[in-house]
């Protein structure tokens, strides 16, 4: 169990699912049925949850094709930008394509640190 202090990436409320969290959370504000501490709460909650979740459920597999243009590594976060990608399902063999995606990989923070 993650210690309550505990800080959290806050990749996935770019998300479609996060985004519709927050929009949720700031009409219940707004309306006065819940205070602002309590969404912050529900927010910390979700970005602790969403990618232990993923990482637990999520069983497809898929290899990916293209051009690297650009990557950068800063404050223990990698960021690449692919062009002219072609992504591939390992299980079903159905294939995708992107003119250019942007990845952001950071360090698991339940790991302990060294």
């Amino acid at each position: 169990m993650a210690n309550a202090n505990q800080n959290f990436y806050e990749l996935y409320r770019s998300t479609s699912i996060g985004q519709t969290l927050a929009d949720t959370l700031d009409e219940l504000i707004s309306s006065r049925r819940i205070e602002p501490q309590l969404a912050m709460r529900v927010m910390q909650n979700f970005d602790q949850n969403i990618a232990a979740v993923l990482g637990e459920k999520v069983k497809s597999r898929l290899n990916f094709k293209g051009h690297l243009d650009t990557y950068r590594f800063c404050d223990e976060v990698w960021t690449f930008i692919i062009k002219d990608v072609t992504f591939k399902m390992v299980d079903t063999g159905q294939q995708e394509r992107a003119d250019r995606v942007k990845i952001v990989a950071c360090q698991s923070k339940d790991k302990p640190e060294k």
